[in-house]
């Protein structure tokens, strides 16, 4: 078959492109941005791509054209797919009828955390030799590969509730079937498709109901969200985490981190140990997420925590991009109030206190350009989610898809001096540069490029004179 897939240099659609290509399928495919990183790993897998959405496409005669959600009424080359009545699908319901069917699908569903879990689940499947295939919304650093095509029985995949295409208004992840599903965490989000937190309830319960009675649900313990998913009525197995009764992580030993060594229990028995260098009590919720979906197919818990040792996380979360002059720089996916605060929280835990006493200081720079973000619905949020941070340098577009409806030095005016608003970010490296000193750490959080802030800042720091020249101890 050959498809032509409309969009194909999102993070979900390319890992589709991926999959078809490795289940034998012609694949090509058009987006408004086809550039590297994503255009050179799929032409090297030798799939064509157009850039833009010129009608001539239609003459490569597809069998069927397979359209991503980022394609609305308005795209020319979709008007004409609709004018002549050819065949067209979304991404996802080709998934769940050409690749998940069949499988048993393993789905982490969840506002946060989506990415890591579904990587830590992946890895817990493959390290104990069950070669999963899998797709995940990030690249997983122990595959390098964001998706991939076996012939095992098992299929891992992140399961996002944003919508399907502009004709099924579905979240994703009703086209996937899980056996396994995992619900990590539930709050308010995609605030240009969905008018609250009920309405997300409500696609998370349309989730609930495809799994099957034979199949499990592991759903996070402390979250009212989930609750009333589940109370609006459930057929399967739950297993909880994060609460007593349920799958629990605890300090292994009196006097020893419990970010580098936690114990994993499961009805009140200890049933395994983690030893890692992954931080934070949400990656925690996490890991014990992962080990009980495992567990549904087979995994031993115990067997399972060992595997946690090599996990290696994935690109985009905490990822030091370099360090210069004393100074780290980290690259960070967190974009919504709740990830920004916890991966903040989580570098705060691990830095601790600097040399001789001193506060080791963290530096947030922030982009908030998630359509959530631009809408100003959490704005509001911002302060107190960046309380661990030292400094905060925001960066809001002035213009263009990514600019702010909203005033981002308004936003952060309650943090005082500790805050500045900038709509330039060759100012911004410039200000964070000047502030910056030995022992800082860098932390750039944004859902996007950020207009290559990272090597900006390398770059920049690189330029200056050294701590010992400036006089700086």
């Amino acid at each position: 078959m050959h498809i032509h897939i409309l969009g194909i240099c999102g993070t979900f659609m390319g890992g589709l492109a991926v999959l078809a290509r490795n289940a034998g399928h012609t694949v090509t495919g058009c987006d408004a941005g086809v550039y590297p990183p994503m255009s050179t790993q799929l032409e090297a897998q030798g799939i064509t791509l157009i850039e833009g959405w010129g009608v001539e496409q239609l003459d490569l005669k597809p069998d069927l054209f397979v359209v991503g959600n980022v394609v609305t009424r308005g795209n020319p080359l979709m008007e004409e797919i609709l004018n002549r009545g050819l065949p067209y699908t979304s991404g996802p319901q080709w998934l769940g009828e050409h690749v998940l069917n069949g499988k048993w699908v393993l789905a982490v569903a969840g506002t946060h955390g989506k990415t890591t879990t579904t990587s830590m689940l992946t890895w817990l499947l493959e390290d104990a030799g069950m070669n999963p295939g899998f797709l995940i919304g990030g690249v997983p650093l122990n595959f390098g590969v964001s998706a991939r095509l076996t012939d095992s029985s098992f299929f891992v995949i992140e399961a996002d509730e944003y919508d399907t295409a502009f004709f099924d208004k579905r979240s994703k992840f009703v086209h996937y079937r899980p056996r396994t599903a995992v619900l990590n965490n539930l709050e308010f989000d995609h605030a240009d498709i969905f008018a609250d937190l009920a309405a997300i309830e409500t696609q998370f319960h349309h989730l609930v109901r495809t799994v099957p009675g034979i199949g499990r649900v592991v759903s996070n313990g402390r979250e009212a969200a989930l609750d009333r998913v589940l109370t609006r009525g459930c057929w399967s197995e739950v297993e909880r985490f994060g609460v007593d009764g349920g799958w629990q992580a605890l300090p292994a030993e009196d006097g020893v981190a419990i970010d580098e060594r936690f114990a994993v229990y499961h009805n009140g028995e200890r049933v395994g140990v983690v030893d890692w260098q992954v931080q934070g009590e949400h990656n925690r919720m996490n890991a014990i997420a992962a080990i009980a979906a495992a567990r549904h197919i087979g995994v031993p818990p115990a067997q399972a925590a060992k595997s946690l040792s090599t996990f290696r996380n994935v690109k985009r979360r905490m990822e030091v991009r370099g360090s210069v002059d004393g100074v780290t720089v980290y690259d960070d996916f967190a974009h919504h109030p709740t990830a920004i605060h916890t991966t903040v929280a989580g570098l705060r835990t691990r830095i601790g206190r600097g040399e001789n006493g001193k506060r080791a200081r963290i530096l947030a720079v922030l982009e908030p350009r998630s359509n959530t973000m631009k809408l100003g619905v959490m704005k509001a949020q911002l302060p107190a989610s960046l309380v661990d941070a030292d400094l905060v340098f925001g960066y809001g577009a002035p213009a263009g898809k990514d600019a702010l409806g909203w005033n981002l030095a308004e936003a952060l005016a309650p943090m005082g001096d500790k805050a500045q608003a900038f709509n330039d970010i060759d100012t911004l490296v410039k200000s964070v540069v000047a502030a910056a000193r030995p022992g800082d750490q860098v932390l750039v959080m944004s859902n996007g490029g950020f207009g290559g802030v990272h090597q900006k800042l390398l770059d920049a720091l690189s330029a200056r004179p050294t701590a010992q020249a400036r006089g700086v101890a």
